[in-house]
């Protein structure tokens, strides 16, 4: 009976050590993907943007990366953006290629402006999960109607200082 007892806590206690395991692992990924105001430019006199979606003028900061610096020396600048999934608009700057620093973001914000491959501009107007890899470039402050302005086709965005 002692056996029994001692068989049934050793597989309890084993239970318990594989389910804090898992619950640490799932903590530590989840610490990755962050999308904290420490990959942007905040400051007052930083590089700041404006977009102009639909005669709406749009705030936004740059990432802290040399793709961000290399697209705000590009500025003024207006891209006519396509639709892609219902969630994003892109524009390819052929011609141009940036300096890349793509990661693994795990979740996309709904205003994130993001570089795909060294040449491609996204806007984002949903926030969803992703396995792709970006360069930071930017975020709209408000996003808030950002999805209804930009709409369901190709848009006309102009980026300036």
């Amino acid at each position: 009976m002692s056996m029994k007892r001692f068989t049934k806590h050793t597989a309890a206690m084993f239970f318990c050590v594989c389910m804090c395991l898992t619950v640490l692992s799932c903590q530590k990924s989840g610490a990755v993907e962050s999308n904290s105001s420490e990959n942007y430019e905040t400051e007052p006199d930083s590089t700041n943007m404006k977009l102009t979606i639909n005669g709406q003028e749009f705030n936004a900061y740059s990432a802290k990366t040399t793709a961000a610096d290399e697209f705000f020396n590009l500025l003024p600048l207006s891209l006519n953006m396509s639709e892609l999934n219902g969630n994003e608009k892109y524009a390819y700057l052929n011609g141009q290629s940036f300096t890349t620093a793509a990661e693994r973001v795990g979740t996309i914000y709904a205003g994130d402006i993001m570089l795909y491959g060294s040449n491609c501009v996204v806007i984002f107007y949903e926030t969803f999960r992703t396995s792709y890899s970006y360069t930071r470039l930017g975020r709209i402050e408000n996003a808030a109607g950002l999805a209804e302005i930009l709409g369901s086709g190709s848009v006309q965005v102009s980026f300036s200082h």
